[in-house]
């Protein structure tokens, strides 16, 4: 293990333990909603607390504790293919100032007691958005990928690739799942590169793609499309079938050249990919992402 995770770990894990107080945490990473959800449960009693005075003694230990019960399930949050924003920690490229800062800027349900007065919780939902918008360090659009012979095109409204089956993983003679991150990079059969984070406006995009579950694309609407999918990719979206996998957190989706093609050719088309109007269908096991401690 790396030295400056042991130490993330060692200061969650004291985290864990406010003397002998009891206190756990539980929730999910929702990647439909670009979100993380907890719930942080404290044991009044091992705390010494009494109520009704020692409620706000309560809330302010909730309240400092959560952003070291949030930290292993940041850590390993997928930042791209190849790297978890712990990676990115042990790199320089992220601090664990800028990763408390974004935890304290979750949206926070006031804590409630359990019926017998034992328990205390409160939850909190902190938005991936925010992360990954912190971690958009470039200030112009990377040119995307240009042909010298473009194919014949019609202009799209949106990419909408689909990757919810079990996809042959780039280099080995296995199958899997597509898996969600904060920066997915799009590939073509060919292994040229259609798509990623520094292609998109910085000053228009926080997030570069949209995770959808497959009933979202099967809905009674004219296009098929969910209301709120169609406000990303408009009504009239190019559909692709991913035909593999690739990245060491398989998060890559590799599609089919002639459709990367279609992309490329047109400039209205590469715009799409300036306004990260761009969504990845994904098999619902991994849009969901639950985790509890201790």
């Amino acid at each position: 293990m790396k030295p400056r995770i042991c130490s993330c770990l060692l200061l969650v894990l004291a985290g864990l333990v406010f003397g002998e107080t009891k206190i756990a945490v539980s929730g999910s990473v929702e990647w439909e909603r670009m979100e993380i959800n907890a719930t942080v449960t404290m044991d009044l009693a091992s705390a010494g607390i009494r109520l009704p005075t020692g409620r706000i003694q309560a809330e302010e230990i909730l309240r400092g504790e959560y952003p070291y019960l949030i930290r292993p399930y940041l850590l390993s949050i997928p930042v791209d293919s190849a790297n978890t924003l712990g990676d990115l920690l042990n790199q320089g490229v992220f601090s664990l100032k800028s990763m408390d800062s974004i935890s304290s800027s979750a949206q926070k349900v006031p804590p409630v007691l359990t019926f017998d007065l034992a328990f205390m919780s409160a939850r909190y939902t902190l938005s991936l958005n925010n992360l990954s918008g912190e971690l958009i360090r470039h200030n112009q659009p990377a040119d995307s990928m240009r042909i010298l012979i473009p194919v014949p095109a019609i202009p799209y409204t949106g990419i909408l690739i689909i990757a919810d089956e079990a996809l042959p993983v780039h280099g080995k003679h296995v199958t899997a799942l597509t898996r969600p991150c904060l920066f997915p990079k799009v590939w073509d059969t060919d292994m040229n590169l259609i798509y990623e984070q520094s292609m998109v406006d910085p000053q228009q995009v926080q997030s570069i793609v949209r995770y959808v579950s497959p009933n979202q694309i099967f809905r009674s609407t004219p296009s098929g499309l969910e209301d709120e999918l169609i406000r990303l990719v408009g009504s009239n979206p190019l559909r692709i079938i991913a035909q593999g996998v690739f990245g060491i957190h398989l998060t890559d989706p590799i599609i089919d050249r002639q459709d990367a093609l279609q992309i490329v050719s047109l400039e209205d088309n590469r715009k799409l990919l300036r306004e990260g109007r761009i969504a990845i269908v994904l098999n619902q096991q991994v849009l969901r992402i639950p985790f509890s401690a201790p």
